[in-house]
């Protein structure tokens, strides 16, 4: 018995390693998707958010994200019953936040598609302010590499506040301008339709933050659609350096 004992503990120490590799470094990260808002810049409904919540999650999984760390909200969630995305509002992002970083606490990831204005983006019926943010965000994520991505108009707003030195911030659009892509046809934003584009080839998220800004710029000169949103990307001096080691498991697959 001992014998026994002896040989499986050292097989237990032979294959721990090759489980941790195989993990990638992603696989203990928290992720929270959200769709903000359901309306068109006409007052319409579009489905443009919502796709762009349930296209990201998938793609995170493609790029090594747990797919029960991920965590999606909607501003109508009973439409999407078979997804089970949870109610967008404050208080459920919060909680959703804190219950996904206490069971996976490796890193912290945060996207919101929606309409966005010079105080903050739509969240449901309410508005999501860049210091409410920065709170859940420090509350549910302290001390931990995290990236937060907010696709909305003027969404460059979000920038100082959420400034930290192991955080990464992808903005639409600089603070004072609007993004594009929001109509009652539109598949996705312009914005998202280029982290998706762009996600196959990236090494690391800041690679892709820096297609993302390219493809914006291509798309919205070949669409005519200006002033340019400039969308924005600031990385925390901590993380820089180790963003390499975060590298993407392979390229996600696109939706059809």
């Amino acid at each position: 018995m001992r014998g026994a004992a002896a040989v499986i503990g050292l097989l237990a120490l032979l294959l721990a390693p090759l489980s941790i590799a195989r993990a990638g470094p992603f696989s203990n990260w928290a992720a929270v998707v959200v769709a903000g808002d359901y309306h068109a810049h006409s007052g319409g409904p579009t489905e443009a958010f919502d796709n762009a919540r349930r296209d990201v999650s998938k793609t995170l999984v493609a790029l090594g994200f747990d797919k029960s760390a991920i965590q999606q909200l909607s501003a109508r969630p009973k439409r999407y019953a078979a997804e089970a995305p949870g109610r967008a509002d404050a208080r459920t992002l919060h909680d959703t936040l804190r219950t996904a970083a206490r069971a996976a606490n490796a890193g912290c990831l945060f996207y919101i598609s929606s309409h966005g204005g010079p105080d903050g983006a739509l969240l449901g019926e309410e508005l999501l302010r860049p210091h409410l943010l920065a709170a859940m965000l420090d509350d549910a994520c302290p001390n931990r590499p995290s990236v937060v991505v907010i696709s909305a108009c003027f969404s460059g707003v979000f920038i100082p506040p959420l400034q930290k030195t192991d955080r990464l911030i992808l903005t639409a659009a600089r603070a004072d301008r609007a993004s594009f892509g929001c109509g009652e046809s539109d598949k996705y934003p312009y914005f998202d339709t280029c982290f998706l584009d762009a996600a196959p080839d990236a090494h690391d998220f800041a690679v892709l933050g820096a297609r993302v800004r390219a493809c914006v710029a291509a798309k919205e000169k070949e669409t005519g659609a200006e002033p340019a949103s400039e969308p924005q990307l600031w990385i925390g001096a901590a993380l820089r350096p180790l963003l390499p080691l975060y590298a993407f498991e392979r390229a996600p697959p696109r939706t059809p």
